[in-house]
């Protein structure tokens, strides 16, 4: 396993994409570090780069320039000691939700037969042992979240990038898998990199928030939470919390990001 000394940097990284209609810049001179253990957040408006960073750290794709660098070595191609979340869960139908945890061993080459323990410990954590042998249409939107978290965690990778996992969920269930996932990052301290739209939820699971700027995409300011854990539901009434909240939507409001009520 890779070094956790490092966490992630980006220095200097710009990503440019061609299409039919040109070329489009969507990171440019973007520069940022996350220590090992650190959760981080990152909020910006559609189209600022924020699922192109992930996939750039993951290794998924190069840069165009600069250097992106995880637990102290270069990102040459995909990094193998993550876990990735994504915002729609991709549970495979014809596996049992234990199955579609053990997957994760069986595409690294490994016995998923030597995972079922620790599969099974997983889904106990996310709230999901009952639901072992069933199958994926038969769980919430929540439960299956739930399970691909489990499944990102398998292996035990010190780093989980998570591409806005609650996005497509409704609020109420929203709530409970913010709440759910402090609590398991409490536990494990894994280096956590997270892609949302709300600024509430990056500021209730962040150590610091990154706020990017509009294409192409900048960190326009890095903000430090103050904030006690675990942040319960009562940390939305926590002047802090308002504080930072504010902070970051001043922010886009200023970029023309957000456009506030005409008088």
């Amino acid at each position: 396993m890779q070094d956790r000394a490092g966490g992630i940097r980006a220095m200097g990284v710009a990503k440019r994409f061609l299409t039919r209609h040109g070329e489009t810049l969507a990171l440019d001179a973007f520069d940022l570090e996350v220590p090992a253990g650190e959760f981080l957040a990152v909020v910006g408006p559609s189209g600022c780069g924020k699922s192109t960073l992930l996939r750039l750290v993951a290794g998924l794709m190069p840069p165009s320039s600069g250097r992106v660098e995880v637990f102290g070595r270069p990102v040459t191609g995909p990094v193998t000691a993550l876990g990735i979340v994504f915002q729609h869960p991709v549970l495979l139908e014809w596996r049992s939700v234990l199955g579609n945890v053990l997957f994760q061993a069986g595409i690294r080459g490994l016995r998923e037969a030597a995972y079922r323990d620790r599969g099974m410990a997983l889904l106990r954590q996310v709230g999901l042992e009952d639901f072992a042998e069933r199958h994926p249409h038969e769980l919430s939107g929540g439960m299956r979240q739930r399970a691909s978290i489990a499944r990102a965690l398998l292996h035990d990778p010190p780093l989980l990038l998570m591409d806005e996992p609650f996005g497509a969920l409704d609020a109420l269930t929203r709530e409970q898998m913010r709440l759910d996932l402090e609590a398991l990052w409490l536990r494990t301290r894994k280096t956590v990199l997270f892609i949302t739209h709300s600024v509430d939820e990056a500021v209730l699971l962040a150590d610091r928030v990154a706020v990017m700027s509009p294409r192409p995409g900048r960190i326009e300011r890095l903000l430090t939470v103050d904030l006690p854990r675990p942040r319960g539901l009562a940390a939305r009434r926590d002047p802090r919390f308002i504080a930072a909240v504010e902070e970051v939507t001043e922010l886009f409001l200023a970029r023309g990001v957000l456009h506030g009520a005409a008088p």
